[in-house]
């Protein structure tokens, strides 16, 4: 993600602008699943802008105050809210379609996919983060993170593969006590449904992923996009393309790992060496 200059607090405007969104929901008569599903965002959408955790998009400020007949209010309010508030577009809008994902193709070969991430796990990542995050900063990235993984396990999860490097399963992130947690919690979404698990092992010849991790998803309009993160930026690839060539090296990435029976073999083994 791009850096922010300060922290951003909770008690912030982000929080008045989502009460104010609650407060004209309310009045109008609907409940969070009625206007999610009126306005065709995912329910936690409305519940995260309401609840001051996501900021409300400029897009979506202008459909509800025409739906609800608040007078542009909303849109006021977005239009005036500090720049410091406001998550990037581009991570808003990459949230929004994971929140919503009908199927999820991930590789990773540094960390543990976010979805994949047991909060101890998470808690050492964050910890390792340069420029140094204050503890209030930490435990607001760690809740979104956990509130993300809800993903895997609400009643119509999206259909999920995830590669990841075996280097990932042999660091020691956050020591001895957290790398047991974290295999272990792997190894229990190995067998979530809906999700498979492959890992790429060390010393192999080929590898068609070497320019680094990335994410694609298909919308449930079927909508393929990709999304790539690096140090310092990210991006949200919509061009079919570009979104090809990932798909690509995904398929190929798929027959270069170990299957899922023997990541499965794997992560037991690992788990045996505790």
């Amino acid at each position: 993600m791009h850096p922010r200059k300060r922290q951003r607090k909770n008690a912030s405007t982000m929080k008045l602008v989502g009460a104010q969104m609650g407060q004209f929901r309310r009045v109008a008569g609907l409940t969070q699943c009625q206007l999610a599903e009126l306005i065709n965002v995912h329910e936690e959408t409305i519940s995260s802008i309401e609840q001051g955790r996501r900021p409300l998009r400029p897009d979506i400020a202008a459909v509800l105050d025409q739906l609800l007949d608040t007078k542009r209010a909303l849109q006021t309010a977005v239009e005036n809210m500090p720049e410091i508030d406001m998550i990037p577009a581009w991570a808003e809008e990459y949230m929004d379609i994971e929140a919503e994902a009908i199927t999820l193709s991930w590789f990773e070969n540094q960390v543990l996919p976010g979805l994949l991430q047991p909060k101890s796990y998470a808690y050492a990542i964050f910890r390792n983060r340069i420029p140094i995050l204050t503890e209030d900063e930490i435990e607001r990235r760690v809740a979104v993170r956990m509130e993300r993984e809800e993903i895997l396990r609400r009643k119509e999860p999206p259909t999920s593969s995830f590669i990841i490097s075996e280097a990932i399963l042999r660091d020691r992130l956050g020591g001895d006590e957290v790398y047991a947690e974290t295999l272990r919690h792997v190894r229990a979404c190995a067998d979530l449904p809906g999700v498979t698990l492959q890992v790429m092992p060390l010393g192999r010849q080929g590898h068609a992923a070497l320019a680094g991790p990335f994410i694609l998803l298909e919308t449930p309009d079927h909508q393929h996009v990709g999304y790539t993160e690096t140090q310092r930026g990210s991006q949200l690839i919509t061009d079919p393309d570009e979104v090809s060539i990932l798909a690509q090296k995904y398929a190929m990435l798929r027959t270069q790992a170990l299957n899922i029976e023997e990541t499965k073999g794997l992560l037991d083994r690992l788990l045996g060496e505790q």
